[in-house]
């Protein structure tokens, strides 16, 4: 968890100012690629994103796949508020402490009013830095016809910096 703005040890990794999601940032989350196609990000496994047994925690999975879809949907929409209606998680295989996952987000369907998306968990391969194993896939469905509130511009500007990484 974050101590402050210190350095101190156990502090989530420095990353642009605003990070696109707070409790992801705050897990240690890092995005690769955020575009209105695809989002892709990566996060160790640590004890804060474990459960009991030292495996990635299926909360937090969910907590990736919702937030990596919502903000591609986010992007698809034009910039428009989006609101998770719908998640559909299945965990195939354990990511354990020490281990790093990476995720992919993909739209299946992007509609006006209604977005559907698909994110897949990978373990990654340590050697390679590839995708190796399964860990989860999900489907989310979005509510994309929201109006943005004017508050909200500052966000997409912050978004529209980071895509660019």
């Amino acid at each position: 968890m974050a101590d402050g703005g210190d350095g101190a040890r156990g502090s989530p990794p420095t990353e642009p100012a605003g990070h696109p999601d707070n409790a992801l940032h705050a897990l240690g989350f890092e995005y690769i690629r955020i575009t209105a196609r695809e989002v892709v990000g990566r996060l160790p496994v640590t004890e804060t994103c474990c459960q009991p047994f030292k495996m990635l925690n299926g909360g937090v999975s969910a907590l990736i796949a919702e937030s990596t879809a919502s903000l591609g949907g986010y992007m698809a929409s034009g910039y428009r508020r989006v609101a998770g209606v719908q998640l559909s998680i299945n965990h195939v295989k354990a990511a354990r402490l020490g281990e790093t996952v990476q995720a992919q987000a993909k739209p299946i369907q992007v509609g006006r009013n209604i977005q559907v998306w698909e994110v897949q968990i990978w373990r990654i391969d340590p050697s390679t830095s590839e995708c190796k194993d399964l860990v989860s896939t999900a489907r989310v469905t979005l509510l994309s016809n929201l109006q943005t509130p004017e508050e909200m511009k500052s966000y997409e500007e912050r978004i529209k910096k980071y895509s660019k990484l």
